[in-house]
């Protein structure tokens, strides 16, 4: 893998080098998973969509604006390498913005393209009141394709929370049997992982049994666990805001023909893509090579979604293996996860997640690839 500045001091000077190639002044960030991996801090950010912080950075300094709750967490937990100016001033974050750009001369300040359109209305307010005359351009996802290349820092704490999650399959293994409900198995699922070292979870974890695990996004409920049934386990740890994914289907008892045949299916059409990941591929081809797999093998009608997504601080993050052209560069981390639903019958999923590397796939990921058969 090629060399990426590590950690926060890296990623400003990352955001820095864009701003002068793009001529901006200042930029002004407010979606807590850029702030998170611009400032460092961890398990700061809530991730409520309250939007209660904002950063002003231009070529020499770096403002942090909060408020009282959280401006002692802030102080104790941004790390060194980047000197932020944090203050809690009882202002809109709108003006705040303005009087940044009247009190460094900054004249284009760039913004999140995502950002709302009252909080963007608002600053234009500020910047008006202020006497600013500042333009306002769109960053047009620049955050995000930054954010899709994880440096060394980022890749030791997703390996980490990887690890978690392997240990939590192999403890479900030992813990699934007939009569327990998916609701049952889902609680010590996370219970597990929490125990073992996770400070979060990367999303709401999918448990799903029998006729269930035809469902992508399965809702766990109070269907027990059937002899017979394949079990579909989507989940993954969260440690120092960073998420892991992986999903693995096993069966309760030993699996009939059909079952076998979509399994084998399904693990075969894994392995082929993950042997034509590289850096610099598009993600379509690898999307589309999974498609053809599956419906080469006769159930391409039962594979609908994407083959996989960039992980991260956010659990779906940039490049994709999707049907949407994209380049998949080296650095970058993200799922492969094919599958086949049938409808009344069930589902397979087999999910790993690794790191792009020039010339192949890393996962992350050390759970086996062969079906598990639960002994019942």
């Amino acid at each position: 893998m090629s060399e990426v500045m590590n950690g926060p001091a890296g990623r400003v000077a990352r955001l820095r080098a864009l701003m002068a190639e793009r001529g901006y002044d200042a930029v002004v960030v407010r979606d807590e998973a850029n702030l998170r991996w611009l400032t460092g801090a961890m398990r700061v950010f809530d991730y409520t969509g309250e939007y209660p912080h904002a950063a002003f950075i231009t070529a020499d300094a770096c403002y942090l604006h909060t408020d009282s709750r959280y401006f002692n967490t802030f102080e104790e937990n941004l790390p060194e390498g980047v000197e932020w100016k944090l203050d809690m001033e009882s202002i809109a974050i709108p003006r705040w913005v303005a009087e940044r750009s009247r009190a460094t001369k900054s004249r284009t300040v760039a913004v999140e393209d995502d950002m709302q359109i009252g909080f963007y209305r608002g600053i234009e307010r500020g910047l008006e009141d202020c006497s600013v005359c500042a333009a306002l351009p769109l960053m047009h996802g620049d955050l995000q394709l930054m954010r899709a290349v994880k440096d060394a820092e980022e890749l030791e704490l997703m390996r980490h929370a990887q690890s978690i999650t392997d240990a939590a399959f192999a403890h479900m293994c030992t813990v699934i049997r007939p009569g327990l409900t998916e609701k049952q198995l889902r609680t010590e699922l996370e219970t597990f992982m929490f125990d073992n070292g996770a400070d979060g979870l990367a999303f709401g974890s999918i448990v799903a049994s029998g006729p269930n695990t035809a469902n992508p996004h399965a809702i766990p409920g109070d269907r027990k666990v059937e002899k017979g049934d394949f079990v579909l386990m989507d989940y993954g740890a969260g440690y120092r805001d960073y998420k892991s994914d992986m999903t693995r289907t096993v069966c309760v008892g030993e699996p009939n023909a059909k079952q076998r045949e979509i399994y084998d299916i399904v693990r075969r059409t894994h392995e082929e893509c993950v042997a034509a990941i590289h850096a610099g591929v598009d993600g379509s081809e690898i999307h589309n090579l999974s498609q053809k797999l599956i419906g080469d093998a006769g159930y391409g009608e039962y594979y609908g979604h994407g083959l996989g997504h960039g992980v991260g601080i956010d659990i779906h993050e940039l490049p994709v293996f999707g049907r949407k052209s994209n380049i998949v560069e080296e650095g970058a981390v993200i799922t492969v996860e094919p599958g086949i639903y049938l409808p009344g019958v069930g589902g397979v999923r087999l999910e790993d997640y690794g790191v792009v590397t020039k010339d192949g796939y890393e996962p992350f990921t050390t759970s086996t690839h062969e079906l598990v058969v639960i002994d019942c």
